[in-house]
């Protein structure tokens, strides 16, 4: 999110500086891998245009630097036919005129020759707008794109502290090396380091919370590589129910389908176990009853760790910090497993309530920090969450 931002104020033509406290491209966060989901088909209404915008600008941003990060596919949802969630997903496809199929059991068997079953009491909803992004290409593409705008980077910069500066009246941060910076306005999206570095700058308690996840990928057996690939317009899809089980199509491995959990168990950022934490049992009967047996579900062969920060309800925040920052500072945070595909329009966001102090054409309403002072569960929802939490293993 950071690096979106830092490529949407340099291309307003404002001096801009993008502060990493690791390398540029590591494995500590959350925006690295090999594959991220983009789907439009989401329960909650007011993610739908958000969506729609960033396919738009992922493809404008690849036009620009010149290679692909999006790879376009169908979207796969399935889920027992009473799901309230999956219901809210139909019903918001219908209200934004996303085209879609509602299929039975056994039409999803006669679409996909197979490839997918899904139980009698199920449904599929089969949307056109699907894929899969590439995150560490597509972060490097917008630090590609920040720098050739003019936006100076730097990486193993820690920061540790903010302040107002009183007597010019701008934002002054400070870094772990003693470096000490002044802006007019300052943008935090520090992923799981959130909930401590707004703590020590504002006193407030965001409930911001890291978990450590798992992603599997699974062994297509021999004959079928080919029917699970993207090329072949296999989709991206995702399982409601509990557990809620997602997964992308054959693309970064040969002959391997990615399969995982969305859930982990709570962890500190600093102390990572990086081993595994995901609840096999549930995958391993899912990847056998899904794919009629044509992958090998008695164990993933490649298993890496990965993190990302939940809020109570799983929705974002995107808000001033307020206080005695007042709108100086823009604080980014709780994406909560989703929000790498809207990385485009978040840093577009996040950039105009830096420059104008308002986001132009998205109702922020449902991501304000001052909604868990008014409930501390957050937004109201009519279903139930979809990440599993904590995990026993």
């Amino acid at each position: 999110m950071g690096s979106s931002t830092a490529y949407n104020a340099a291309k307003r033509g404002l001096k801009t500086l993008l502060l990493e406290q690791f390398d540029f491209l590591h494995h500590r966060g959350s925006s690295h891998g090999e594959s991220r989901t983009i789907r439009s088909t989401y329960p909650e209404n007011y993610y739908i245009n958000m969506v729609l915008e960033s396919y738009r600008l992922w493809q404008e941003a690849e036009s620009e630097v010149g290679y692909r990060v999006y790879f376009k596919t169908q979207q796969f949802d399935m889920g027992p036919s009473n799901d309230k969630s999956l219901r809210a997903v139909i019903a918001n496809c219908q209200t934004n005129s996303i085209p879609h199929q509602v299929l039975s059991s056994s039409e999803v068997a006669q679409h996909f020759s197979g490839k997918i079953q899904i139980p009698h009491n199920f449904i599929g909803v089969l949307s056109e707008l699907g894929g899969v992004i590439k995150p560490t290409k597509a972060v490097s593409l917008f630090q590609t794109l920040a720098i050739k705008r003019g936006a100076t980077l730097r990486d193993n910069t820690e920061v540790k502290d903010i302040k107002r500066d009183h007597l010019s009246g701008g934002i002054l941060v400070y870094t772990a090396k003693g470096k000490r910076f002044c802006a007019r306005k300052c943008v935090v999206t520090v992923g799981a380091w959130m909930k401590e570095l707004v703590k020590s700058v504002d006193g407030m308690d965001l409930p911001i919370q890291p978990i450590e996840t798992t992603v599997c990928y699974w062994k297509i057996k021999e004959g079928y590589d080919a029917d699970y690939k993207i090329e072949a317009q296999f989709p991206t899809f995702a399982s409601y129910g509990q557990p809620y089980i997602y997964g992308t199509p054959t693309l970064e491995f040969p002959g391997l389908i990615k399969v995982a959990l969305h859930g982990g168990c709570l962890c500190d950022p600093e102390k990572r176990t990086w081993g595994p934490v995901s609840l096999l049992g549930p995958l391993q009967s899912w990847v056998e009853e899904r794919f009629s047996g044509r992958v090998d579900s008695s164990k993933p062969v490649i298993m890496q760790s990965c993190m990302y920060s939940i809020t109570p309800d799983e929705d974002f925040v995107i808000d001033f910090l307020g206080g005695e920052f007042g709108k100086d500072v823009v604080i980014a945070g709780g994406f909560s497993g989703h929000g790498f595909k809207m990385g485009p329009v978040v840093g577009r966001i996040l950039a105009d309530l830096a420059v104008t102090g308002e986001a132009e054409g998205v109702d922020l309403t449902h991501f304000r920090i001052e909604r868990f002072k008014e409930n501390a569960k957050g937004n109201v929802k009519e279903f139930q969450d979809q990440v599993t939490l904590p995990l026993n293993v």
